[in-house]
């Protein structure tokens, strides 16, 4: 894993560093440096979001300088919204900023909380927070069993900084997600939408899952879906607290502990660039 970025900070355009966690990939931009006071509106997430006329990414993380030069991060869909949390892109940059630094944990802050992360034999896991699990906290759009909802196939409801419907069934592979997943995105239950995961249990310690994203679509892994999918899981009794995810990228390991939940499995940091002028330019 290199620094952040090998872009001068002289370069004319908008720098950027393309990275992944297990196929789920991000657009990172850095306005400590190169970047700074660069805006960023939606028209330029839903551009660089464009995988045929733009970048392409699940989401775009933001980085900024916090007070005491602490790192914040914010995170955006290719829709253009916000996202409060996104463990994968969180364990990136965390990856990216240790190998500049030499730092083996790293606390950064984000709209889910400040989050700590560290480095273990090689690989960096990040500490997503105790999960929300009261129907206000998801949210819910009213009072009902979060562990059980009123929605055909009995799906769980679980916060993460952002929602998440988990739905056990005996093969998640067989199901179709592309049509799946949007029906209940927008479940009027889910006032900010929802993520959607579907779950199958391979054992008390495994889980295979599919994962539909609010605002982004079927991704090959995500963190957060990960956490809430074991949390889900573990609520129900159908395994421990500790499990390996199977997503379509590779695997994640979750760990729910009294400190939180915490989020490991590989990073990689695949190349800098620029976003030219021209382009920013063209989006006014």
């Amino acid at each position: 894993m290199r620094a952040m970025s090998q872009v001068p900070p002289s370069a004319p355009g908008l720098p950027f560093a393309k990275m992944h966690g297990l196929g789920n990939d991000f657009v990172v931009i850095d306005r400590r440096a190169a970047a700074r006071g660069a805006a960023v509106t939606p028209a330029l997430v839903r551009a660089l979001g464009d995988r045929h006329r733009g970048v392409g990414f699940d989401q775009m993380a933001v980085m900024d300088a916090g007070d005491g030069g602490a790192l914040e991060l914010t995170f955006y869909n290719p829709d253009g919204s916000e996202s409060a949390a996104c463990g994968n892109a969180t364990r990136c940059i965390a990856a990216s900023e240790m190998a500049a630094t030499g730092a083996d944990r790293l606390v950064l802050r984000t709209g889910r909380g400040a989050l700590v992360a560290e480095m273990r034999d090689g690989v960096v896991r990040v500490n997503m927070g105790a999960p929300l699990t009261g129907w206000r906290e998801v949210p819910l759009a009213r009072e009902v069993d979060t562990l059980h909802l009123p929605i055909p196939g009995d799906p769980v409801a679980t916060g993460m900084g952002n929602p998440h419907c988990t739905f056990f069934v005996d093969d998640a592979d067989a199901l179709d997600l592309h049509s799946f997943g949007p029906a209940h995105e927008s479940h009027p239950l889910f006032p900010e939408r929802t993520n959607v995961e579907l779950v199958t249990v391979l054992g008390p310690d495994r889980l295979r899952l599919r994962i539909w994203e609010r605002g982004t679509g079927v991704t090959l892994a995500s963190g957060s879906c990960s956490c809430a999918a074991a949390v889900a899981a573990a609520r129900r009794g159908l395994t421990g607290r500790r499990v390996a995810v199977e997503v379509d990228g590779g695997t994640l390991e979750v760990d729910w502990t009294e400190e939180g939940v915490w989020l490991a499995g590989p990073t990689a940091h695949v190349f800098d660039g620029v976003i030219p002028a021209a382009f920013l330019r063209g989006l006014g």
